[in-house]
């Protein structure tokens, strides 16, 4: 469940360039992309839904905790 009590939605789009570049250097490591609803993304119209934004904020900082509690 994310930060605003909504089970989170999986699926594979095409996007995450930056997971597909680590892809190539680091082959047979897990990626992931994450993060807000964004439409329009790279043209002059790209914009964000603001109300996305808040939840992937805490998640990111709850997954940052538990990796740093593993490595403690």
């Amino acid at each position: 469940m994310m930060g605003g009590g909504k089970a989170a939605k999986v699926s594979a789009i095409h996007a995450g360039l930056e997971c597909g570049i680590l892809g190539e250097k680091y082959p047979g490591m897990d990626t992931v992309s994450f993060g807000p609803t964004i439409k329009g993304a790279h043209s002059p119209d790209e914009r964000v839904q603001v109300s996305t934004v808040e939840p992937f904020w805490h998640l990111t900082v709850k997954v940052l905790e538990r990796l740093a509690d593993v490595r403690a």
